[in-house]
């Protein structure tokens, strides 16, 4: 059997495999007797408002080009006039009154879930940016000879990583914050940052002890001083070795975001949980949310593959 045809016997064997998970779901969806309305949720996403133009004053339309005019029935020779109006619902002589619509517009906005979506985006992109300064501190501190950044960033590790990540969030929230006044979007950002920064300094610990010892002692003996080895020629090869178990770290902080809706943050999970009371459409929308977090993660994972294609392209 060629390699040719082995692929495509395994490529039709995930199709029919995915044919019959599909053919599952449907038949659990059936056998559950519930009404899908996915015709309710796209104005939760993007949703059409109409703005409206009334009459100021009762009398004659007069359009000359893109200005419009209404020339008053009460005060003689007295005008209103309108540059550039969209949406012109009147034509050249028509009499109106005041307060009768003279144009209409619509305009497209952001619905609660898709506003949800931006705001966990938000909290994540710079969660993510803390937790990367937070994590290859503290794993540099793991490693370095000083016993007292050493034990300092041990008992940060451990202390971190062994509460939940929710407890976290309230002290942030209801403790730390209170003290320092921070706004809940700044304590849900601070608490994921402390907690994805901990998983980090693991990982970039693991990946310098990963890296021969004569790699040091290559560069120390080139006069470079322990800094510049580790800055130059130690974190470069750990980083390359920590990217694929980085990234899943940063697919788990986007997810884990979720948790800040506890201290009232209107993020995707909160938006959900609002639409749901609106629509009683709860599966409709928990699948659409879910929909939402697999995009932001799936392009993460994508970004993240790419770069590792470049640096694996540069060592050739």
């Amino acid at each position: 059997m060629t390699e040719k045809t082995k692929n495509l016997f395994w490529n039709g064997l995930l199709v029919v495999f995915l044919g019959l998970m599909a053919f599952g779901i449907y038949g659990a969806s059936v056998k559950i007797d519930y009404i899908w309305r996915w015709e309710r949720l796209p104005q939760y996403v993007f949703y059409s408002e109409k703005q409206t133009t009334t009459a100021p004053v009762s009398g004659e339309v007069r359009i000359e080009g893109s200005k419009l005019s209404i020339v008053s029935a009460d005060r003689d020779g007295d005008t209103v006039s309108f540059d550039s109006l969209d949406g012109v619902t009147v034509k050249n002589g028509d009499t109106v009154t005041k307060g009768s619509t003279i144009a209409e517009t619509s305009t497209t906005k952001a619905g609660p879930l898709l506003v949800g979506l931006f705001t966990t985006l938000y909290i994540s992109f710079f969660s993510i940016i803390f937790a990367i300064i937070l994590g290859v501190v503290t794993g540099l501190a793991r490693v370095s000879g000083n016993p007292f950044f050493k034990k300092l960033a041990v008992l940060y590790i451990e202390l971190i990583r062994g509460t939940p990540l929710l407890v976290q969030i309230f002290i942030f929230y209801f403790f730390i914050g209170t003290i320092f006044n921070l706004d809940r979007v700044t304590a849900g950002v601070a608490a994921l940052s402390v907690f994805t920064g901990a998983y980090i300094a693991e990982i970039v610990r693991a990946g310098i002890q990963s890296i021969s010892k004569g790699q040091m002692e290559a560069a120390r003996s080139l006069g470079m001083s322990y800094p510049q080895a580790m800055a130059l020629v130690i974190l470069p090869q750990a980083f390359k070795r920590t990217l694929p178990p980085m990234a899943g770290q940063f697919i788990s902080l986007i997810k884990d975001s979720s948790l800040v809706s506890v201290i009232s943050i209107t993020d995707l999970t909160k938006a959900g949980r609002e639409v749901v009371a609106s629509t009683f459409s709860p599966f409709e929308v928990w699948f659409t949310v879910a929909a939402l977090y697999l995009i932001l993660t799936s392009g993460l994972s994508f970004l993240v593959q790419l770069l590792e294609k470049r640096m694996a392209a540069q060592d050739r």
